[in-house]
């Protein structure tokens, strides 16, 4: 199993600039963790458990209020993406004729689980609900 691991225990100073002109244009606003979580990831891909702590610290909120709301949403990302998003449809037509085995193979042949990004930031592997080409699943 390979996972992306942000190692550095600060947060980078051009990632950080980004988050203080984010945090400033929208201090003291109401409901303003959603906004600047969203405007985080727009403009870094990601929200690094780092990253969640300087904000929480900056917001005056609840470290795990922050974890809450991005765990809750399938948008937010906590680690950076892969050059390549290999995603496999789960809707009901591809489950029922193979999508968990080609999962599954995915899973052996890159080296990672679900929603993980190989160690060369290649690939990050991820499942969808139905694409629309159902009379394609596998089979």
């Amino acid at each position: 199993m390979s996972i992306v691991v942000e190692e550095a225990l600060e947060i980078s100073p051009e990632h950080q600039a980004i988050l203080d002109d984010i945090l400033e244009e929208n201090r003291g606003k109401s409901g303003a963790t959603m906004v600047v979580l969203t405007l985080a990831q727009e403009q870094i891909g990601y929200v690094s458990p780092q990253m969640q702590k300087y904000l929480a610290d900056a917001l005056e909120v609840p470290l795990s209020h922050l974890y809450g709301v991005l765990t809750f949403y399938s948008f937010f990302r906590t680690s950076p993406l892969g050059r390549h998003k290999i995603s496999i449809c789960m809707g009901t037509a591809c489950y029922v004729r193979g999508g968990p085995a080609i999962l599954e193979k995915y899973q052996q042949v890159l080296g990672v689980d679900l929603n993980e990004t190989t160690e060369d930031r290649r690939f990050t592997l991820e499942i969808c609900r139905c694409v629309g080409a159902c009379s394609q699943a596998p089979s």
